[in-house]
């Protein structure tokens, strides 16, 4: 019989699973659609160019988010792309990013722990791991990564602040500045009101130190803050008026906005927002200490503000991650004894499922067997052959093996439940990772895309226009062909004689009389996208 695993988990497990959790997924596919191939893009022109101060996708200006990120993920790139190509060392400042945040996390649960320490900090740890929003994200070149690691750094300041408060003011100020620089005024915004808040309403806060950390705080985020948007300006003024316009404007309205976050933020903050619930239900006449106030705060404000800013995509969710998990924390060693059980019952059910589900696709790929589960991967990813990986299967097999153990000779404690759905989600995408990821590669990448287009281009195409062409995939044609295009309204002949057209595979609409089309390409298996390239006048 092998020894149980103790729990709360130790240091060394909580580094174990936290590796298994970012490190597959990072390296070894191609960029895809949204935000990976967007922040790959831009990370690609900033090298290609040498300019760090404004953004581009497709060689034109990209505001939508300040380069922090992808300033960091350049650095990744020069030091690795030889080794793991350009790609997979930019998604290494993702893993970065959230390792950071599993740490600073664990250290604000422990600070703002009054009994057990320990069990709270992995609590904390164990619920943004186990995050379902977080499966796919944290494994993406994703800005707002870097944004999660800066507010979990600030909380983790922010409960230390009794102790030396100039210097945690300044490293709490310095953390909302790198979240500034990462996403824009959102996340330092309801941390900096939540800081505000507690130092004048909670009792063990509102004393003479409250004003040296305060003041600290404030000079060291205007400080880190002003530094891109004063560089942006000396270089590019109207552009950093556009940036600010764009960063300040809501997006959309804010009750449809509100009725989206309530419902996306119910799977991709879960389990930490029903464990959340518990802890403030049970420490509710305890709402006015630190330790309830700020998360609690931080997680209603912060709801709000993405309510107003908009738009709705769930990635921006990510806000509410660390002060869900910090509050549930709290709750964990309070459940009763049936919620623990259900919550433990549910996560070890749920992922040993979906894990005999990936393990039985994998299968299917390989040898053909089950018949209509072969078909369904071959119907999805036309011409894809599928080749046994010694090395990714093993490290599949681990990761099963690693789970059964945990499944069979873990420690009943309070902590089990959300230590064993934080090794699912690490088994789920684990899996996913090692064993499907060259099939969905095949069916989510560009690069055949690009690559056909570019070969029916000539190399003295010139300009080359884009119609319907999302920004996303602008992007994707950019990084792997090289291909810039620009709207066609703006590049109408004699201009550009080229134009792609994306639409739907059974609707296509030439661009107007003069035009003849030269490729139609999309996708394998791809059902909604297609890429269509004309050429205007004769020859």
């Amino acid at each position: 019989m092998l020894p149980r695993l103790a729990l709360p988990p130790s240091h060394a497990v909580l580094i174990v699973l936290a590796l298994a959790f970012v490190a597959p997924g990072l390296v070894g596919h191609d960029p895809w659609r949204a935000f990976d191939v967007l922040a790959i893009e831009i990370v690609q022109q900033m090298q290609l160019s040498g300019d760090w101060v404004v953004p581009r996708v497709a060689g034109e200006a990209w505001l939508e988010d300040p380069p922090l990120y992808h300033w960091i993920a350049l650095a990744f790139a020069k030091a690795l792309g030889w080794l793991l190509g350009f790609h997979n060392a930019v998604r290494l400042a993702s893993g970065l990013a959230v390792l950071a945040a599993l740490w600073f996390l664990y250290l604000a649960a422990r600070h703002s722990s009054v009994k057990d320490p320990r069990t709270a900090g992995a609590s904390a740890a164990l619920l943004l791991m186990g995050s379902v929003g977080l499966i796919v994200h944290a494994h993406e070149a994703v800005p707002d990564l870097a944004a999660l690691a800066a507010s979990c750094a600030a909380l983790a300041f922010l409960m230390s602040s009794r102790d030396k408060p100039i210097r945690q003011g300044l490293a709490f100020g310095a953390s909302l500045g790198i979240a500034y620089l990462a996403t824009g005024p959102v996340v330092p915004a309801v941390l900096g009101a939540v800081a505000l808040l507690a130092h004048a309403l909670c009792d063990d806060w509102r004393n003479a130190k409250a004003l040296r950390f305060l003041g600290a705080a404030a000079g060291a985020f205007a400080v880190l803050a002003a530094s891109w948007p004063l560089a942006l300006t000396l270089r590019a003024p109207e552009l950093a008026q556009a940036w600010w316009s764009s960063s300040t404007q809501p997006r959309g309205e804010f009750g449809a906005n509100l009725r989206y976050y309530i419902a996306i933020a119910s799977w991709f903050a879960w389990p930490a927002w029903p464990l959340a619930l518990w802890s403030g239900w049970t420490l509710r006449r305890e709402w006015r200490t630190p330790r309830v106030f700020v998360p609690l705060a931080a997680a209603l404000l912060g709801l709000l503000a993405i309510a107003y800013a908009g738009p709705k995509q769930d990635i921006n969710c990510i806000v509410l991650l660390a002060p869900l998990a910090l509050l549930g924390a709290h709750g964990v060693a309070r459940l009763r004894r049936g919620a623990a059980n259900a919550l433990d019952w549910f996560g070890a059910m749920t992922f040993t499922f979906f894990a005999a589900l990936v393990w039985l696709g994998y299968i299917a790929m390989m040898t053909g067997s089950p018949p209509k589960v072969a078909n369904n991967f071959v119907k999805n990813a036309p011409g894809f052959l599928a080749q046994f990986e010694p090395l990714p299967f093993a490290v599949a097999l681990a990761l099963t093996l690693a789970w059964l153990y945990l499944a069979f000779f873990t420690a009943p404690s309070p902590t089990r439940g959300v230590t064993r759905w934080a090794a699912g989600v690490a088994l789920l995408w684990g899996g996913f990772a090692t064993l499907w990821m060259p099939w969905a590669d095949h069916v989510k990448s560009y690069r055949s895309v690009a690559l056909q287009l570019k070969s029916t281009l000539p190399a003295n195409a010139g300009c080359i226009a884009a119609s319907n062409l999302a920004t996303p995939q602008r992007a994707a044609l950019s990084f792997h062909a090289g291909i810039r295009t620009q709207p066609l309204g703006a590049a109408m002949p004699p201009k550009c004689r080229y134009v792609i057209v994306q639409s739907h595979p059974r609707q296509e609409t030439t661009p107007g009389p003069g035009w003849r089309k030269l490729a139609d390409v999309g996708r394998p298996g791809d059902r909604g996208e297609r890429y269509r390239l004309y050429r205007y006048g004769p020859g």
